[in-house]
């Protein structure tokens, strides 16, 4: 069953959603997010399913937002506006991405992230809202735009890794390897990648002969406990800094050097450490 970008697929109980677009490494379009939220919104209520698999077709989980069409195509997007801008316009398209990434985090079953490459920028929001992340120690997590041009919507490093190590990871934009990433507390697990759908295939077999009642209310659990402390004001507030970010002289620089040079040699210029031209004193 295809959900336009995603396929859905049920086998013994367990259900695998995987984003299909192998050829961009499964960069986000901009129907992607809905089609999330569809496939999810029917794993929840499909009776035969038990656990949710999420993973990527192709070497790549997910690369972010299709910067080939959101900073490299010249002109204005749902991204980004002319000038003067809107923040509620921008807050109107962003907020239903976050919405819709966050229907894995409210869907009633289970979901293992199977990350078999690299989850980059927007790709770690969606990996994030998974509730067990089972990681090819040699792919590679991170948010490059904290350095410019984005917000992770999500919040998820926050309440992940707590402040100090979301700090570090934000204000550098680094990326990590699955090995570190289990090290500090991101994932739960990293393991060679010949070892990952072995993993992967253990921990659903023994997930998916609990009870659909028992599962729901374990996951209800947890979930509401971090709805109390405050997720989704947070997710608010980063969605605003996402539009601001790609809305500031910097991210206006990014935007416009992407068309310039490609946004490939602006990410690379970006992320070089050097001061961001277009800078404020």
């Amino acid at each position: 069953m295809n959900f336009g970008d995603v396929v859905y697929e049920l086998k013994d109980r367990v259900a695998t959603i995987t984003l299909n677009r192998p050829e961009r490494f499964n960069a986000i379009s901009e129907t992607m997010p809905e089609d999330i939220a569809a496939a999810f919104d029917h794993a929840s209520h499909d009776d035969s399913a038990h656990v949710v698999v999420l993973t990527g077709a192709g070497p790549g989980f997910c690369s972010g937002y299709d910067l080939k069409t959101y900073a490299e195509k010249p002109g204005s997007n749902p991204a980004l506006q002319d000038m003067p801008w809107d923040p509620m316009t921008d807050y109107s398209f962003m907020g239903r991405c976050t919405r819709n990434f966050m229907s894995i985090w409210r869907c009633h079953k289970p979901v293992i992230a199977r990350v078999h490459g690299d989850a980059v920028a927007a790709g770690s929001d969606i990996v994030l809202c998974s509730d067990i992340i089972i990681m090819n120690a040699q792919a590679r997590i991170g948010y490059p735009p904290a350095r410019v041009w984005g917000c992770p919507t999500t919040a998820m490093w926050v309440y992940r890794l707590g402040a100090e190590k979301a700090k570090y990871m934000l204000f550098t934009g680094g990326l990590i390897f699955g090995s570190e990433a289990e090290e500090i507390g991101l994932i739960h697990q990293s393991v060679p990648p010949t070892e990952l759908d072995d993993t992967v295939s253990q921990l659903v077999n023994r997930i998916k002969g609990v009870p659909k009642n028992q599962l729901m209310m374990m996951k209800l659990l947890v979930k509401q406990a971090y709805e109390n402390m405050g997720l989704t004001s947070i997710q608010t507030i980063a969605t605003l800094f996402d539009g601001m970010a790609r809305h500031s002289p910097e991210g206006v620089w990014f935007k416009q050097r992407a068309e310039e040079v490609g946004f490939k040699q602006a990410i690379a210029e970006r992320d070089s450490g050097d001061p961001i031209p277009g800078s404020k004193k």
